[in-house]
Parts: structure tokens; C-alpha cells; sequence
């Protein structure tokens, strides 16, 4: 298992400020150490996926948070990239999205998602939310590291 002491890298792929301020503020509620990475579309996330541009430096983050509706390259999309990337496949993706569509479930499923989550409105339900997706993926599940 990983240890708790042990942080891990953790992208978020999501374009609407406010729900990245939460996610935030949501590790800071529940003191998670993990280093949290933000691209704001799908394009900047395959940047730093692939260390492109600006994101040479990027760590290999050892989970990604990423929401379907994007602008520039859709979710969907970048799910499909990375899980046809022999590279970047054993990454675990949680799909972290309001949409609770049986598609949008389907979908991602059928490219592979790891997991599909809905995104409560609430605050108090979204810093849950989080907490267990932390506990889950950083306490419970043996990760790859590269």
C-alpha cells in the first residue's frame, strides 16, 4: 500500500474556476498532502502529460482527476489518448464530472475510465467526495510508480 506519508501527484483536468478553487479547498479541509496540478482544458492536459511546452519540467502524476466537458479537446477525448498511450495508460483516471448521463458512464467506462464520479453542487458533499477519492486512491490501491 502507499503510505500516507508518501504524497503523490495528482492532475485535475477541469476548466471551471470555481470548481478547481474547490478541489483545492477541498484538499486543504482535509490537510492531503498530495501536490495537486491543474490544466484548464484537454489540450493543456496532454501537454502536461507529455511534458510539452511549458510543462517540460512536469511530474508524471500518479492520478488524474479529469472532467468530461472541456474546451479545446473534449474529456472524452483526452481519456481516449491516454489510454491508447502505452505510456501514460497505467495512469488511473477518475472521471470527475456533474454529468450523471448513462452515455457519459458508458463511455468512459468503454474507454477505460477507472472510475466515473459524479461532482456533488454542494461543498460539503464535493470535500466528501474528495476525501474519499484520496483515501481510496492514495491509502487503499497500490499505484505504479515510474
Amino acid at each position: 500500500m502507499t503510505q500516507a506519508h508518501e504524497p503523490i501527484d495528482i492532475l485535475l483536468v477541469e476548466d471551471d474556476p470555481g470548481d478547481v478553487l474547490m478541489t483545492q479547498e477541498a484538499f486543504e479541509h482535509h490537510k492531503i498532502r498530495n501536490a495537486l496540478h491543474v490544466a484548464s482544458d484537454g489540450v493543456e492536459a496532454l501537454e502536461f502529460l507529455n511534458r510539452k511546452g511549458r510543462f517540460g519540467q512536469a511530474p508524471r502524476p500518479d492520478l488524474i482527476l479529469l472532467d468530461l466537458n472541456l474546451p479545446r479537446k473534449d474529456g472524452r477525448e483526452v481519456l481516449g489518448e491516454i489510454k491508447q498511450d502505452p505510456d501514460l495508460r497505467t495512469i488511473p483516471v477518475v472521471v470527475l464530472t456533474t454529468s450523471e448521463a448513462d452515455e457519459d458512464i458508458v463511455r468512459s467506462y468503454d474507454l477505460h475510465a477507472n472510475a466515473y464520479v459524479t461532482k456533488p453542487v454542494d461543498f460539503e458533499k464535493f470535500v466528501e467526495v474528495v476525501r474519499k477519492i484520496d483515501d481510496f486512491w492514495v491509502t487503499v490501491v497500490k499505484l505504479p510508480r515510474r
